[in-house]
């Protein structure tokens, strides 16, 4: 199957955003392992725990040459989103929509018409109500699609400004998270390296399977934070990091007297 054919039909997507919010607020945390192409998304897609896909914002502009925050141009946002839809035609696809790129309602939209049945969309610490206005409004704009758009409200109260007290910052995460899940959201993504005692503010703060976290060096496990009452785990530009790693280390192994190793697998066969 070439990454061109299977469009998802808007009954299909419908479909999909149901099953995505099913996970949201099921026992088990949802595990994403954030992809950036549709190479990545087939090798995840194809992993027996993957349930859905989460694309990287982050990763999609990297792999184009773009920095994060909307640099990358929304039509080639999209179209990377699409290829990895079709590149993963069998699972519920959720997607980093960074701010909502100045029409969040037209932008969901469009996310929708390129397969994706959820995202995330930022606040990136707009005033209060602009920010649940903008909520209000992406959910809203898969409403008008026949979607149930299955919105991971992020919040940056805790890492967009350090010198603001953890506690203050925490209990503004917990203010916008509420308003944000009464403006139509799923489940509220607070980024950050989350203490248990913090995450377990956030959850009684928020509710109980309505907070997202990330899963960065430091946090706690995805066991953890499920026993904790969280709904979603992700990862970020992580996996693509640790992908680069990797292929940081192989170049300068060749360059010595190194081989391809033995065990490699043929993972990018289209």
């Amino acid at each position: 199957m070439s990454t061109h054919e299977r469009p998802r039909t808007p009954t299909r997507v419908a479909v999909d955003a149901q099953a995505l919010g099913d996970l949201y607020s099921a026992p088990a945390i949802l595990r994403v392992v954030n992809v950036w192409d549709a190479a990545s998304a087939r090798v995840v897609a194809e992993l027996p725990g993957t349930t859905a896909i989460a694309t990287a914002g982050h990763g999609i502009a990297a792999s184009h040459g773009y920095p994060d925050g909307e640099q990358i141009p929304l039509a080639l946002m999209l179209d990377s989103i699409d290829r990895i839809s079709r590149a993963a035609e069998h699972l519920p696809i959720t997607a980093d929509l960074d701010g909502g790129y100045g029409d969040v309602g037209e932008t969901v939209r469009r996310a929708i018409g390129v397969g994706a049945s959820g995202a995330n969309i930022e606040d990136r610490m707009r005033p209060f109500a602009e920010s649940v206005t903008l909520m209000h409004h992406a959910v809203a704009a898969g409403a008008d699609e026949g979607v149930a758009f299955a919105l991971n409200a992020r919040t940056d109260a805790l890492i967009a400004d350090s010198s603001v007290p953890r506690a203050d910052a925490l209990s503004e995460a917990v203010r916008r998270g509420r308003a944000y899940i009464e403006a139509g959201a799923t489940c509220v993504f607070v980024p950050g390296v989350l203490t248990a005692d913090e995450t377990r503010t956030l959850v009684s703060g928020i509710g109980d399977r309505l907070v997202s976290v990330i899963g960065l060096p430091g946090a706690l496990t995805a066991a953890e934070y499920e026993a904790l009452g969280v709904a979603r785990i992700s990862y970020g530009p992580m996996p693509q990091n640790v992908a680069l790693t990797a292929l940081k280390r192989l170049g300068a192994s060749l360059y010595g007297d190194g081989v391809i190793p033995g065990d490699t697998e043929q993972l990018n066969n289209f």
